[in-house]
């Protein structure tokens, strides 16, 4: 009988490493994880350290910094990134952090500056991150020994990736090169952001990833989101009381795979979620009802297309990568999702819609409209890793065995999950 993990790991450094690879070796296959990887202050620090430092995070669409000047800044635990794009229309990132005696340099999410100045000293550094301007410093200061730290980034076809790790992995521009025939397509470098919405999640990362990444509860819980998409579609595999519905939309997206392909658009499944350092899976689904587009009526909610498109109804391209993002692509818009940990119990879970930037508000489109299916499915995804988070706190919680049939995927991201925590803590200091 599978015993709940009676592992408890100890604030000092070595002992909650030894303490977090016992646990590690205990994690069953096919299996949710152990209650502390949900729980546990230490692992969520060691989740900080080995997921979110040192591997590519989804931090924004390029349509958020539209011209020279424009930023944003992602707070990544005690780290804050800030991601400006320059004179050339380059997009850069530094460390959020003055060089002189460590102040944070902006403080809002999203703005726009000519330099980049700090509050405190009123140290200036360019666009590029070159520091231009510092006072009282002295003749033997040299300013060109105090630029800004910069940060790794990867724009890909507009999807905004940062690494804060001294060196990266380095399969990123593999997967990219993979990805971008079904990306481009879409041009979400000339797309504005019509919207975006922040909630935060009672519940652990993990959680809200592992929601994510199965369509079980999807009928019994969204109706709003399967009134446009076929639940199949997210690591369905044939069972006894599936096979005939997903033998259905198998030739469905047969059928359509082949329309789409003819047109140029890549639509082929690829499955890397569990099989590399930086994981990613994508697929172009069919979508059901009016087929062209998540939304209330599965119509597209933007009557201006995106890039050259001019047929609606192109499916839905799905986007995951690990460890934080998930993103769909159609003909009238693209709408992004990442989740950024704020604690063991706490997620920000953001989500942008980006429109062609031609669109006219209330002409083209209505942001009520294009937001609702998926504001509807956030709330009640919300729920759902609340529940989830209170129910593994309980002392009844041992870990439960994953759907062979329908939940594939989150069987995927944990063993991701681990596979990259083993490597984490193997790696040399």
């Amino acid at each position: 009988m599978h015993t709940q993990s009676t592992v408890t790991l100890h604030p000092r450094a070595g002992a909650a490493n030894a303490a977090l690879g016992a646990l590690l070796e205990q994690r069953r296959p096919g299996y949710s994880l152990e209650a502390p990887f949900y729980l546990s202050e230490e692992v969520f620090q060691a989740d900080m350290e080995h997921i979110f430092r040192r591997h590519w995070i989804f931090v924004g669409v390029a349509p958020e910094v539209p011209e020279p000047g424009d930023y944003i800044t992602v707070d990544v635990g005690e780290d804050s990134a800030l991601i400006v794009r320059d004179d050339d229309m380059n997009l850069r990132a530094f460390h959020n952090v003055c060089r002189h005696r460590g102040s944070r340099l902006c403080q809002e999410h999203q703005g726009s500056l000519g330099n980049i100045v700090c509050p405190y000293h009123q140290w200036t550094y360019d666009l590029e991150g070159r520091l231009i301007h510092a006072d009282h410093m002295g003749e033997t200061f040299l300013r060109e020994q105090h630029g800004l730290h910069k940060v790794h980034l990867r724009n890909l076809e507009g999807l905004i990736f940062i690494c804060l790790a001294d060196e990266p992995p380095a399969d990123f521009d593999e997967m990219a090169a993979r990805m971008r025939p079904y990306l481009a397509p879409h041009c979400l470098e000339d797309c504005k952001v019509a919207a975006q919405v922040d909630i935060v999640e009672d519940g652990n990362w993990k959680l809200t990833l592992e929601n994510n990444r199965e369509c079980y509860h999807c009928v019994t819980n969204h109706p709003e989101l399967t009134a446009s998409i076929y639940e199949h579609g997210f690591g369905y595999q044939p069972g006894p009381q599936n096979a005939e519905g997903l033998a259905r939309f198998e030739r469905i997206v047969e059928e359509s795979h082949a329309r789409w392909e003819a047109m140029g658009l890549p639509s082929a499944r690829l499955e890397e979620l569990d099989t590399r350092v930086t994981g990613f899976r994508t697929q172009r689904l069919p979508l059901d009802g009016a087929g062209q587009s998540q939304t209330m009526n599965a119509e597209v909610a933007c009557r201006r297309l995106l890039g050259d498109f001019s047929d609606k109804a192109l499916g839905g391209l799905s986007f995951w990568t690990q460890p934080n993002s998930w993103h769909h692509f159609m003909s009238d818009h693209v709408v992004s999702f990442s989740t950024i940990p704020l604690g063991a119990g706490k997620t920000l879970v953001r989500t942008t819609w980006c429109v062609h930037k031609d669109a006219v508000e209330g002409v083209d489109y209505d942001v009520a409209n294009l937001t609702a299916v998926w504001n509807a499915t956030n709330a009640q995804d919300r729920r759902l890793v609340e529940l989830a988070h209170a129910g593994v706190a309980s002392s009844a919680y041992r870990p439960g065995p994953y759907s062979p049939y329908t939940e594939a995927l989150v069987e995927a991201f944990s063993k991701w999950y681990v596979d990259r925590m083993r490597a984490g803590l193997s790696a040399p200091r």
